[in-house]
């Protein structure tokens, strides 16, 4: 088995600290904020903080596709307003350029909310639309969109959004997805039998192609099935319990993408991707 496990750790005092901070707790993957998440602007990369991510990375022993770079979340591509949404296409990006100056090859996003002014069908079209600019204004890096609980008004929850929005992009080369097991819980797709885990993905490999997928959240979760709350838990301690982790653990198909934890008690991270890599058998 070829798996590359870590988590969402802190780039605090700059990105270069990311792979250092991933290396700490035994990572081989990692997923950072290239930038304040909280805020719309940041000052842009300078050749030195470049210099020394690379190097970092390097002695973290992490290859580049095994780091998946979280946007901020203020950004919302399919926003009612247009010039909420042209901000934040504009700072998605910047995003998307910060990941190519750092040697990055993908960056994850979740897809955006309909704020219960437009019809969802607009709101993805919007985001499609939005995705397509993106594209054009940049090379190399992947969008990759998360899946959703679908909490409040965010679209990406059901496997047919994340497929429209790869059926209406212009460069499906540059398009997948990152699939997060809390949110795909909540949003309604089981995975904790053995029997469940086969059926939803067999739909998810029917409606968007395993081929899309480019990293994984891994995380349990607080709310019951089909609640579609977002509130992640630690692995075990949640609704969804080992049994998901272990069959992902041993699922070729998710081999060689970063599969990282955003649970919630990071003082226990170390623990967790040990007891992940001892599930494969």
């Amino acid at each position: 088995m070829n798996k590359f496990v870590g988590a969402h750790v802190s780039a605090s005092g700059g990105v270069y600290n990311a792979p250092i901070n991933a290396k700490k707790i035994g990572a081989k993957a990692f997923a950072l904020f290239t930038k304040n998440q909280r805020q719309w602007k940041a000052k842009p990369l300078d050749e030195e903080t470049i210099a020394k991510f690379k190097v970092n990375l390097e002695k973290a022993e992490i290859l580049p596709k095994h780091v998946l770079p979280h946007d901020s979340y203020l950004i919302n591509l399919g926003h009612p307003e247009e010039e909420k949404r042209q901000k934040s296409l504009d700072a998605f990006i910047d995003e998307v350029q910060r990941c190519e100056q750092l040697g990055l090859d993908r960056l994850n996003f979740h897809p955006g909310s309909h704020l219960k002014k437009i019809s969802e069908e607009t709101c993805l079209e919007r985001i499609a639309e939005s995705m397509n600019k993106t594209l054009q204004a940049t090379k190399d890096v992947i969008l990759v969109i998360e899946n959703t609980a679908g909490q409040g008004s965010n679209l990406g929850y059901k496997f047919e959004h994340l497929a429209y929005l790869i059926d209406n992009s212009i460069d499906k080369s540059r398009v997948g997805v990152c699939i997060d097991t809390c949110h795909m819980f909540t949003a309604g797709y089981d995975i904790r039998t053995r029997e469940a885990y086969d059926k939803t993905w067999s739909i998810f490999d029917e409606i968007i192609g395993f081929e899309y997928l480019r990293g994984m959240h891994i995380n349990d979760s607080k709310p019951e099935l089909g609640s579609r709350v977002d509130r992640h838990d630690s692995l075990g301690k949640g609704k969804i319990g080992l049994d998901a982790f272990r069959f992902i653990m041993n699922d070729p198909r998710m081999d060689d993408i970063p599969l990282i934890l955003e649970t919630i008690d990071e003082s226990i991270w170390a623990e967790e991707i040990k007891l992940l890599y001892s599930f494969i058998s």
